[in-house]
């Protein structure tokens, strides 16, 4: 009986992880900056702005083919991904942070921008950089981070 138990929980428990790593990806949607209401995003989700002036520029195309293969690492650090792909839109996001081309703009709950990249990013290095921001620092040594590390 112990040894079925052992084998049913060896096939189920890794059916598990994938089903909430699935719906921890499902809530990483990416956002059109039309869409947005910036004061609401404050201290509550950390925005990862991915700006370009046509849906069709090469780096806006990789970022998002980044970022949708590795959605759970973002979803785990309270992670908003922001589109915007006109500039003719003038959004609230794209007047605050006024970027040039292609742009890849990692901000903290604070609403701060950290840093700012002109080429696309891989998943792994954008959740090493939120990693260290004070406000995920903090998270992290709380306990209140749900990610790596909290």
């Amino acid at each position: 009986m112990n040894l079925l138990r052992t084998a049913l929980l060896a096939v189920l428990l890794p059916l598990a992880a994938i089903a909430q790593e699935a719906e921890v990806s499902a809530d990483l949607v990416p956002v059109p900056a039309a869409d947005i209401v910036w004061s609401d995003l404050m201290y509550v989700k950390r925005p990862v702005v991915v700006f370009a002036d046509s849906p069709n520029d090469p780096n806006f195309i990789r970022q998002m083919e980044l970022i949708t293969r590795d959605a759970g690492q973002l979803a785990e650090r309270d992670v908003v991904v922001i589109t915007d792909t006109d500039p003719d839109a003038r959004t609230e996001v794209r007047q605050k942070l006024r970027p040039r081309g292609f742009s890849l703009v990692l901000l903290d709950k604070d609403l701060k921008p950290v840093i700012r990249k002109p080429l696309p990013w891989e998943v792994r290095e954008i959740t090493h950089a939120i990693d260290k921001f004070p406000l995920r620092r903090q998270e992290i040594l709380q306990g209140a981070g749900r990610g790596v590390g909290g």
